[in-house]
């Protein structure tokens, strides 16, 4: 097994999926930059977050956060997942791919998904799209029970108070509509482009 994929599995049995999670809401947020992109600029300063793009989860007075979506570990089998958790892994069988979210605790794994799923743990972000913080997601994706679509993802970008609107000020980012076919589409080498031409052009 691949280094990375070795160290997402030591993760998954350490951390879970979203343990300790910073706060969400139960209701979409409707104001700040919730449910929309946040892209990074040339002027982002920082190679971690160099041609990013992150689906923001949360952004209120108190702070933000949000998830890299574009950018790929590799793909971990889906059955030792499973195993990790000692959830039933008989008869699984493909990969699951993981992504990186951001340097904030990275051994801590969100699973972002269409809404169509639900579990106790499960939070609404925005209309149509939810994070989840149990490993039955897990589960009822590799039984076929799962969202329609999910992404992966460990670790995660976070922000204190007022600082993300700073770096918004001194052109760091800038934020898009978000969309589901852009936020789950498996080419993560286009995303950053792709979300980079949704911008307002500014007359």
């Amino acid at each position: 097994m691949k280094r990375w994929a070795a160290a997402v599995i030591l993760a998954l049995s350490l951390g879970g999926v979203a343990a300790g999670a910073p706060r969400t809401t139960e209701e979409p947020q409707h104001q700040w930059l919730g449910g929309q992109f946040l892209v990074a600029t040339e002027d982002v300063g920082d190679p971690r977050f160099d041609h990013t793009v992150i689906y923001m989860v949360l952004h209120d007075p108190a702070g933000a956060m949000g998830l890299i979506v574009n950018r790929t570990f590799g793909e971990v089998p889906l059955a030792r997942v499973l195993e990790r958790f000692g959830l039933d892994a008989e008869n699984v069988t493909g990969d699951i791919r993981v992504r990186y979210g951001g340097p904030v605790q990275p051994t801590q794994g969100f699973l972002l998904h269409t809404s169509d799923y639900s579990d106790p743990a499960t939070q609404l972000v925005a209309p149509g799209i939810a994070l989840t913080s149990d490993a039955a997601i897990l589960d009822a994706i590799a039984h076929g029970h799962g969202p329609h679509h999910s992404l992966l993802a460990f670790g995660y970008a976070g922000w204190a108070a007022g600082q993300l609107e700073a770096e918004i000020r001194r052109g760091a980012w800038i934020s898009v509509p978000a969309d589901q076919a852009l936020l789950f589409d498996e080419t993560d080498d286009r995303k950053w482009e792709r979300a980079m031409a949704r911008r307002k052009i500014q007359l």
